[in-house]
């Protein structure tokens, strides 16, 4: 399994828990992280001061990703690319950052790297990049572009093509979640003084507002997740909005990380409880998927 994110801490705030899930199942689980971060700010007042945060943010941000990495269990890439910031309202993105790459040249190393670890699932973002940052899109572009390409007889010098199987978007944040998570604080804890924030949040969100077909049960590892967001602590403040559902409310009205299947090489399976679903007939012991496919064989 692959996720390609587009900075250090998007894979602890976006489907954290599959991953480490899937990798303490044994499953070979591996993170692309696009940037470096390179162009964040420190947003916990509580490591500001820190010598090495005001000397080195991007430094740190490394040290950051390598123990969310050890947290969730999983394998770390990154793909090289300079952190393309958050341009204001008629502002340009920085030249030669990873935005600015034509797709074309992008995507290339993460051919390279489907490839060399033949996933048969890919997780990325959607269009929209789950929210309008440009490396966020950037992201979206070139996972799709890498995917294509990556199974093609384009750039022979990046490997022998692999065909990855299935690609879903993540949708963590969707609004059936946020109204089930709301409805049950407020069934059990209706005097919380967190609960106007809670409604604000739930407010912004309306039920089916995106598609799910894939509800992957994560109960059993959020406290994984936590560990992976707090080693990102230059990002997520000790009081951040994941912290406020408690893992109880979870695990009784949402226990579960939820995507969408946008590509599919195998026989529907939706609506599906695992990224997996489908794949039990291609066993890489015996050929790889990709020989399989090239044979017109199917499951």
């Amino acid at each position: 399994m692959l996720a390609v994110h587009a900075h250090p801490d998007d894979e602890s705030s976006k489907g954290a828990a599959t991953l480490a899930r899937y990798a303490s199942e044994g499953h070979e689980v591996t993170v692309v992280s696009c940037t470096g971060g390179e162009a964040g700010d420190v947003l916990n007042d509580r490591i500001a001061h820190i010598p090495a945060v005001q000397r080195d943010l991007t430094g740190y941000r490394r040290g950051e990703m390598a123990a969310a990495r050890d947290a969730l269990g999983i394998d770390h890439i990154w793909l090289g690319y300079h952190d393309s910031g958050l341009p204001g309202e008629g502002e340009d993105v920085a030249p030669n950052s990873f935005a600015t790459i034509p797709v074309s040249i992008s995507m290339q190393p993460l051919v390279r790297i489907i490839r060399r670890l033949k996933p048969h699932v890919l997780v990325t973002y959607d269009e929209n990049g789950g929210y309008p940052h440009p490396d966020h899109i950037r992201t979206h572009e070139i996972s799709m572009a890498a995917v294509d390409a990556a199974a093609s007889a384009a750039h022979p010098e990046l490997g022998e093509p692999w065909q990855v199987l299935k690609v879903y978007y993540d949708r963590g944040m969707n609004g059936d979640r946020m109204h089930a998570l709301f409805e049950d604080y407020e069934l059990h804890d209706p005097t919380s003084d967190r609960l106007e924030i809670m409604r604000e949040w739930r407010d912004r969100r309306a039920p089916n507002d995106v598609r799910l077909t894939t509800r992957v049960d994560i109960g059993g590892f959020l406290e994984a997740r936590d560990a992976a967001l707090k080693s990102h602590a230059s990002q997520i403040p000790d009081d951040a909005w994941f912290f406020f559902w408690p893992h109880d409310v979870v695990r009784r009205a949402w226990p579960t990380d939820d995507y969408e299947l946008v590509m599919s090489r195998v026989a529907d399976t939706v609506p599906e409880s695992e990224l997996f679903d489908g794949l039990e007939a291609f066993d890489d012991s015996a050929e790889s998927a990709s020989d399989a496919l090239a044979r017109g064989e199917s499951c």
